[in-house]
């Protein structure tokens, strides 16, 4: 291998670390993904610093008068805090949004996010599958089409391993159903809230973000969009190829979900 050939080889490697390499702050991270008319951060749901990075990214774009609107998973799409005023207290933000503890999204948590995007004056909009269509979706085979056969059986493969092989096998094409109906659900609320020229901020977890399999697949053709993925620890490194950036926070304490899983189970 000549001497120049292998100058060339390691400014490439050097090149492509540096594409994967995270960013190290939100300005850096807009940066690298902006301008785009969809912003998708995916997060770990008991990662705190990822919902911190949502507030960051939301306020970020609302000084620069770039954010549209925040679609979130967390919320069931035809609900929103459109009219509300931006000096509106949470507790009139919550009834509009029908947030409640008990849906399993702690509003400690996801709080800041919502009232960074209220006090800036854009809609909070939900953008996750309603509760009341889930049965039906379950039981449309139509959703198996939506996408390709080998992407099906990944998310096949995603809910059991999710599961910890824990559910009986004539649930798993139904509750696949159910991703593919909230993916699509997610891609279609954020392309109605898109504006010319500025960004709609899409937050769910990563499994719906992801490039290959999720929010992304559901786009109409031409609408440009780009993907962030929050990863906690080593699992960063898994996360790079299915995103245009990711963005690491420490480690998780180690936790035995599947235990956790069985008992809740074991209680319904």
């Amino acid at each position: 291998m000549t001497l120049r050939l292998s100058a060339v080889l390691a400014l490439v490697a050097l090149l492509a670390a540096c594409a994967h390499r995270p960013p190290a702050t939100v300005p850096a991270l807009l940066d690298r993904v902006l301008p785009t008319p969809v912003l998708m951060l995916g997060e770990q749901h008991d990662a705190a610093e990822h919902q911190a990075l949502q507030r960051d990214v939301v306020e970020a774009l609302a000084r620069r008068d770039q954010l549209a609107a925040l679609v979130m998973e967390m919320i069931e799409q035809g609900r929103s805090t459109q009219g509300l005023p931006s000096d509106a207290n949470e507790q009139r933000v919550r009834e509009a949004l029908a947030w409640t503890d008990q849906g399993g999204w702690p509003w400690s948590i996801y709080g800041p996010v919502v009232m960074a995007a209220v006090r800036s004056g854009v809609p909070v909009i939900g953008g996750n599958l309603p509760r009341a269509q889930m049965r039906n979706a379950m039981g449309d085979a139509v959703l198996d089409d939506s996408v390709s056969s080998s992407v099906l059986q990944r998310q096949r493969d995603a809910i059991r391993e999710s599961h910890c092989n824990l559910l009986p096998e004539s649930q798993i094409a139904p509750m696949t159903r159910i991703q593919l109906a909230r993916d699509k659900t997610l891609a279609q609320t954020a392309v109605q809230a898109v504006i010319p020229g500025k960004t709609v901020v899409l937050v769910a977890g990563n499994g719906h973000v992801k490039r290959d399999l999720g929010v992304p697949l559901h786009l109409p053709a031409g609408v440009d969009h780009k993907v962030v993925m929050a990863q906690a620890g080593s699992a960063a490194e898994a996360a790079a190829p299915t995103a245009d950036a990711v963005w690491t926070t420490p480690a998780l304490a180690p936790r035995d979900h599947c235990a956790e899983l069985k008992q809740q189970m074991q209680k319904r």
